[in-house]
């Protein structure tokens, strides 16, 4: 599985027509919901807001009225055919005055989130956790040189120290022993 490495956007032209692709890194549902409404609301005065999402197992799309099978399951193609996951991919399309027919839709589309691909790097997605620990203020040094290669997400500081970071399941085997860990949570990093 791979992932974008960075949300993007990108703008593509043709007869008139303006698609504006969203490629936009997701882990959950309702983060994706999240995320259509905030565009849906950004560009209300479009005529098109297609998308299509994968997240794990579930895949869905939408043509928001353009002829069914122009933009949404194209969409989806390009996302299962560079092998992508927790992702949503929105076009926001406005109507130039020219139709562009049906294969024009498909072309459109299509182009339009295989160029926004292209200005993105894609990640191999690994099998890894969230992990939370918990620790006193004289560990700090120890703790910080183990997790020394680690994405530490969050810090807490109060009467002890709590930090949350994301690690692959290879680096947790080598560390695990070494930590008081107080949440564990399987992720894909």
């Amino acid at each position: 599985m791979k992932q974008i490495k960075n949300n993007i956007s990108h703008t593509y032209i043709i007869n008139k027509s303006k698609f504006i692709c969203y490629l936009i890194k997701v882990n959950s549902i309702d983060e994706i919901n999240e995320n259509l409404e905030k565009l849906k609301i950004e560009y209300k005065d479009a005529t098109h807001h297609c998308y299509a999402y994968i997240l794990d197992n579930t895949k869905r799309f939408n043509d928001d009225n353009e002829p069914g099978g122009t933009a949404g399951m194209p969409i989806l193609n390009v996302l299962e055919n560079n092998e992508l996951n927790h992702i949503l991919c929105v076009v926001i399309r406005y109507f130039g005055g020219i139709k562009l027919g049906a294969g024009g839709l498909v072309r459109a589309y299509t182009k339009s989130v295989t160029e926004a691909l292209e200005k993105t790097d894609i990640i191999d997605l690994v099998k890894g956790y969230k992990v939370t620990i918990q620790f006193s203020y004289d560990e700090v040094k120890k703790i910080d040189n183990i997790l020394k290669d680690v994405n530490i997400i969050n810090k807490s500081f109060d009467d002890k120290i709590i930090y949350t970071f994301l690690i692959s399941d290879q680096e947790y085997q080598k560390i695990e022993n070494n930590l008081n860990i107080i949440e564990k949570e399987e992720v894909l990093i």
